[in-house]
């Protein structure tokens, strides 16, 4: 039986890119390792990060929630400061004593290789896998390395992909992220609302939010949040409407998701926040309402506005604000839900018509839920009679 094989991807992540995940996307695909697990270090013998350990370990999690087979791993910044590379290897190896592991790199790491501490017993150890890169100053360097490597019997080849380009300091250097920033949506948003690298701080309490969040949620919901709020602040801005009230309301939408049942059931009792049996069954519908209860106590959100938009992000209401639709919204389009014909038709229309845009998401909700033999809550069903009568609804594009 073949030995299971598990990739080891160290780097400060300061911050994690589009690069990287592609990295480890393509060592997954090439079949080259069954899963990979991402080393957020805490620094380099040369570098000192912008960020902080915690804020890059976040933005790591996050970033890999985009696949089960990336395993966030917080060993290095749990380790003494002294701890090198090779000695992290040798607890990982401890850990995980079934697997071979193989090590990810780019292909500007490999000319360091052998300087690291121990190299000798880490070029003989373990199985190399490099990503190309564009900018790769010196390729006759590159070659003549990888040739005396081989030459010593170091296993290595290069991925099969299209070089990366991202760059982790063109990043931080700056000013202002771009659309095409090379950063995942989640932790763009995560960069921009926490005011790293030298970026105003867009949501004031982040610092406090953002890491009670994610103590609060599972990775997936984590990076989920961030991207409801970088797309409800988008569509905020596209509609005339207050960015920060919708990017607020965005971060914070889910802040009950993962409670227990009975958590929720015993919040909404004590507080009097429903007495209808379907919500109260229900998870999926009643983490909206303590969500808006948690988001009022736990964080300190006092805005009536965010706390509506909150309140109603899955079952909509008649009457709702255009900020309360901009949240439900952007809770079912968000760029990490994926792609498909029905939702990329929503995302263009949500451009031009927030209205039509939520009529469509919730109609689209109520049939999948009816093929599934299920029914809608009243109010969803409400909310779409209200949305058909509301002028220039039907307005098509």
């Amino acid at each position: 039986m073949a030995k299971h094989r598990t990739g080891v991807f160290f780097g400060t992540f300061d911050p994690i890119h589009e690069g990287h995940i592609r990295l480890c996307l393509a060592a997954l695909s090439g079949g080259d390792v069954d899963r990979i697990l991402v080393v957020p270090l805490r620094g380099l013998p040369d570098y000192i990060c912008a960020a902080d350990p915690e804020d890059r370990w976040r933005m790591t999690v996050a970033a890999c929630s985009v696949d089960p087979r990336l395993e966030p791993l917080r060993i290095a910044l749990d380790a003494p400061e002294s701890s090198r590379i090779v000695d992290l290897l040798r607890q990982i190896r401890r850990r995980d004593d079934k697997s071979e592991l193989v090590l990810l790199l780019g292909s500007d790491a490999l000319l360091r290789l052998r300087e690291l501490h121990h190299a000798k017993e880490i070029l003989k150890s373990f199985r190399f896998l490099i990503a190309p890169r564009p900018e790769q100053d010196d390729l006759d360097a590159l070659k003549a390395e990888v040739l005396a490597l081989s030459s010593q019997g170091v296993r290595l080849r290069f991925l099969l992909m299209d070089p990366i380009s991202a760059s982790s300091s063109r990043i931080r250097s700056a000013s202002v992220m771009a659309e095409d920033s090379g950063l995942p949506v989640d932790v763009e948003e995560y960069i921009a609302a926490r005011g790293l690298y030298a970026q105003d701080i867009r949501i004031p309490q982040a610092g406090v939010w953002l890491p009670r969040l994610f103590a609060a949620l599972n990775p997936h919901r984590f990076s989920h949040s961030l991207s409801v709020a970088r797309t409800a602040r988008r569509l905020a801005l596209i509609h005339g409407l207050q960015p920060l009230q919708a990017e607020e309301a965005g971060l914070l939408h889910d802040c009950a998701k993962c409670m227990p049942i009975r958590k929720m059931q015993q919040i909404a009792r004590e507080h009097s926040l429903t007495a209808d049996p379907a919500y109260l069954q229900s998870g999926a519908l009643l983490h909206s309402l303590v969500g808006a209860w948690v988001a009022r106590n736990e964080y300190g959100m006092a805005d009536p506005q965010v706390l509506e938009a909150i309140s109603y992000h899955n079952t909509g209401i008649p009457g709702m604000s255009r900020l309360a639709m901009c949240v439900c919204l952007a809770d079912s389009i968000e760029p990490l839900r994926g792609s498909n014909p029905r939702l990329d038709a929503i995302r263009e229309v949500a451009d031009k018509n927030l209205e039509r845009a939520l009529l469509l998401s919730l109609e689209g909700t109520s049939a999948y839920v009816r093929e599934r033999g299920k029914e809608l809550h009243p109010r969803t069903l409400q909310t779409i009679a209200w949305l058909q009568k509301l002028p220039g609804v039907q307005v098509s594009f």
